[in-house]
């Protein structure tokens, strides 16, 4: 039977976008980010022009996404905590995540790279019953 880790990564792999959270100023946050999954890591691409990926780099993360009711017979989310660091990405990994957003909030798109090794996973899924 696969671990929460493997099964966290094989469910991140099936969406292309969640959220990261850490704290800014002690305060928690959440910042949505593209991801994709490379050895059992999630490279994250948020944008860099508000400055977030400054607070995820060198602390601890939470990275989670979810996939809700209305796009399956049932649900599920994944939440993987680890270290966070800023990285480089290949050409490979760039191709992996597809064309950037021309803008976020009206400015021009920054990427800023993150990996993320995760520590531990969690997965919770609900099946709903069939509605007649």
């Amino acid at each position: 039977m696969p671990t929460d880790e493997q099964r966290a990564a094989d469910l991140l792999g099936r969406v292309e976008h969640g959220r990261v959270a850490t704290s800014m100023r002690a305060l928690p946050f959440l910042a949505s980010a593209r991801h994709i999954v490379v050895d059992g890591r999630v490279l994250v691409r948020p944008h860099g022009g508000h400055g977030y990926h400054r607070a995820c780099a060198g602390g601890v993360v939470a990275y989670g996404a979810d996939v809700p009711y209305a796009r399956t017979r049932g649900s599920w989310s994944v939440q993987v905590v680890g270290e966070c660091a800023t990285v480089e990405p290949t050409a490979a990994e760039l191709n992996r995540f597809g064309p950037a957003p021309r803008s976020v909030d009206g400015v021009p798109f920054d990427p800023a790279y993150l990996k993320i090794e995760p520590q531990f996973a969690t997965v919770h899924s609900v099946i709903e019953p069939d509605c007649p």
